[in-house]
């Protein structure tokens, strides 16, 4: 099984790389996260070592950029008609699914990681707290993950790319403005304190923003490994329902 997916995996990764798609993706979410850094969060103006306003972005910047990488994956195999060939070579549907998403979490991953000099800047400046800023980015990675089996799933609805990316989009925005506090305050004053406390646990943005504090809380986790776990679940049972179609 891990064979199987270590094969599509890495021919999936290496299909990135094949084509401008890769070094776009990377320039743009290396310009944005720079200019967002250090224009829009004032960066210098702050006078604080930390690298909280590159980190705070994040939810925002994969709002657009990851469905932007996800609304291929499974759209295009449908559209080509290579979903059939793909599914008769022997692996099985999981390991298939399991191999595309590890590509591309890989490959935003490695995006994430070309992201260091703005924490050699940070190390050049001051003395910042290493540990908070090693466990933003692996909060980073993980949302990204959780956002990216998302639009996996949603890619395999469609033979739309363009469908795909603006329906993830759209839902996104709802789980990462979830736990804002504009949203929160609209339920205030008149909805239970049991909804609030689901809203505020639905929310992207609130799991991220606790990880960037540098507490490594077992719930977040779960919640991030979960809504990959399921996300992944539902892409499976969808690309089989829908490979006919």
């Amino acid at each position: 099984m891990f064979h199987n997916i270590s094969i599509i995996c890495r021919r999936e990764l290496a299909g990135y790389f094949a084509t401008p798609l890769a070094y776009v993706f990377i320039v743009i979410f290396l310009v944005l996260g720079g200019i967002l850094t250090f224009f829009v969060g004032d960066f210098f103006e702050r006078g604080q070592a930390d690298l909280r306003p590159f980190f705070t972005f994040h939810p925002w910047l994969y709002l657009v950029l990851i469905p932007a990488v996800s609304m291929r994956l499974w759209a295009e195999e449908r559209k080509g008609g290579t979903i059939e060939l793909l599914l008769t070579l022997p692996v099985r549907l999981v390991e298939a699914v399991l191999g595309k998403f590890l590509a591309a979490w890989l490959f935003i991953g490695i995006a994430l990681a070309l992201t260091f000099p703005f924490w050699l800047t940070v190390l050049f400046l001051g003395d910042p707290d290493n540990g908070v800023i090693a466990a933003s980015y692996l909060g980073s990675w993980l949302m990204a993950g959780a956002i990216l089996a998302l639009g996996a799933a949603l890619s395999a609805t469609t033979k739309n790319q363009i469908v795909a990316f603006i329906v993830t989009a759209a839902l996104v925005f709802v789980l990462i403005a979830a736990g804002t506090p504009a949203v929160i305050g609209v339920f205030e004053g008149w909805a239970p304190a049991a909804l609030i406390r689901a809203v505020t646990a639905a929310s992207l943005f609130g799991h991220f923003t606790a990880i960037t504090g540098g507490v490594l809380d077992l719930r977040d986790l779960i919640y991030f490994l979960s809504l990959i776990a399921a996300f992944l679940g539902a892409n499976a049972v969808l690309v089989d329902l829908m490979k006919a179609a």
